[in-house]
């Protein structure tokens, strides 16, 4: 029998009920509960000046389960999620085999069946992610994928990304694009005036742009939906705004480090700040920050990808891109609320409602009778950001020495508390 819950005095945050205000919030069941029912024993949990928000969604990570599991596994990555204020992440399938058929989608969800945040499987768009041929998508909508991406790869033929469109329309799955010109992208960071100062081959913001330019163009042709992942410069970000005034079905997310970080970060051939795309120019951060707040981006995501010092340690060239995101994304996007960038709304919105709605999951709100997904935020504590604070069991992050305020103290997952510092 699960525990029935109380949480008083916080102010709770419901974009998609239009709530916010000072009040209390009922679990009983695991679901949310209109008033206090008659039930035995219930559990207080005191939020006073905290924020009582929909579980946070995180529509973008590498769980690295199958194949790698030394970098990361589900039940690791999802201590991670719940530790960063995530009641759901949506893992990519650039796995080991690639998640492109039933076995390996039903397998992510058994493994995933008491961890501590809920996995939702992306399929691969393609076999194998190699580009040649569709996946099945009625079979893996059916084993529980919610989104096709080859993410880590871009879908290089445009044909096939027109079909992939066209059929993944078909069972309801979101198509996600890595948009990159790959012809453009054997750099390894920025290309700018840092890369030629350090010696380094660079990445042009084309790389990015010139495929967003063409998904844009295959959504606007079709009809259909497409999302665009990880946005990382002021020409797509244009690009993209430009395509909503237009009333093309495109969505788009950007992350933490990409409203925070520039290619400076790479200064001294700081392998935590190799990612792809790479960390851009002030610039493009300035443009993404106003994405951000203009309505151009729809979610956060974190990109979180987790990588062992076997791939981190060694000359920047050969490094292994990206970073770990979990535990510092709400942390980094509550800066931007402190900033006047975005308000408390907004905020839910990138991180819970609209990924959620991408998704097409049923989440994102504190509805009366919805399962009981719940975060619960401390806009004021202060905390410094160290190794050995990392839950995630790689340590490859940019962040690491930071002190930041503001994060997740309790996280709560179909009225099971996965993560707790109220306690």
């Amino acid at each position: 029998m699960s525990t029935n819950y109380l949480i008083k005095n916080g102010r709770i945050i419901d974009p998609k009920n239009s709530r916010d205000e000072l009040g209390d919030l009922f679990i009983v069941n695991g679901r949310i509960a209109g008033t206090r029912e008659a039930v035995g024993n219930i559990r207080e949990i005191d939020a006073d000046g905290c924020w009582v928000v929909p579980g946070l969604i995180d529509m973008h990570v590498h769980l690295r389960e199958p194949g790698e599991e030394y970098k990361e596994d589900i039940v690791s990555g999802t201590r991670a999620a719940a530790a960063g204020g995530f009641t759901g992440v949506a893992c990519m399938p650039n796995t080991r085999p690639v998640n492109d058929n039933r076995a390996v989608t039903a397998m992510i969800l058994e493994l995933a069946a008491s961890a501590s945040a809920r996995v939702y499987p992306v399929a691969a768009v393609s076999k194998g992610s190699l580009g040649k041929s569709l996946a099945e998508y009625g079979e893996l909508r059916e084993a529980g994928a919610v989104a096709v991406s080859d993410d880590g790869l871009p879908v290089q033929d445009s044909q096939l990304m027109r079909r992939a469109l066209e059929y993944a329309g078909d069972f309801d799955l979101t198509v996600i694009s890595h948009s990159e010109e790959p012809s453009l992208s054997s750099g390894s960071m920025n290309e700018g005036e840092v890369s030629t100062r350090l010696g380094l081959k660079g990445i042009p913001t084309a790389a990015e742009s010139i495929m967003v330019y063409r998904e844009i163009a295959l959504a606007e042709y079709t009809g259909k939906p497409v999302h665009i992942a990880h946005v990382s410069t002021a020409m797509s970000t244009d690009l993209i705004r430009s395509a909503k005034k237009r009333g093309v079905r495109v969505t788009a997310e950007t992350t933490p480090h990409y409203f925070t970080l520039t290619e400076e970060a790479v200064e001294g051939y700081n392998t935590n700040a190799k990612m792809n795309p790479p960390l851009r120019t002030e610039e493009d951060r300035q443009a993404i920050r106003q994405g951000l707040a203009d309505g151009t981006f729809d979610a956060v995501a974190t990109d979180h990808a987790p990588h062992s010092i076997l791939e981190k340690e060694v000359e920047f060239d050969a490094a292994a891109n990206g970073i770990i995101g979990l535990e510092t994304s709400l942390p980094l996007a509550l800066a931007l609320v402190r900033d006047g960038l975005l308000d408390e709304q907004r905020l839910v919105e990138l991180m819970s409602v609209n990924p959620a709605a991408i998704l097409g999951l049923d989440a994102g709100s504190l509805s009366v009778g919805t399962e009981a997904d719940i975060t619960i935020i401390n806009p004021d504590l202060q905390f410094h950001y160290t190794e050995d604070q990392v839950v995630s069991k790689s340590k490859n992050s940019p962040f690491l020495g930071w002190k930041f305020q503001g994060r997740a103290v309790l996280t709560m997952v179909g009225g099971r508390i996965t993560h707790n510092l109220l306690a």
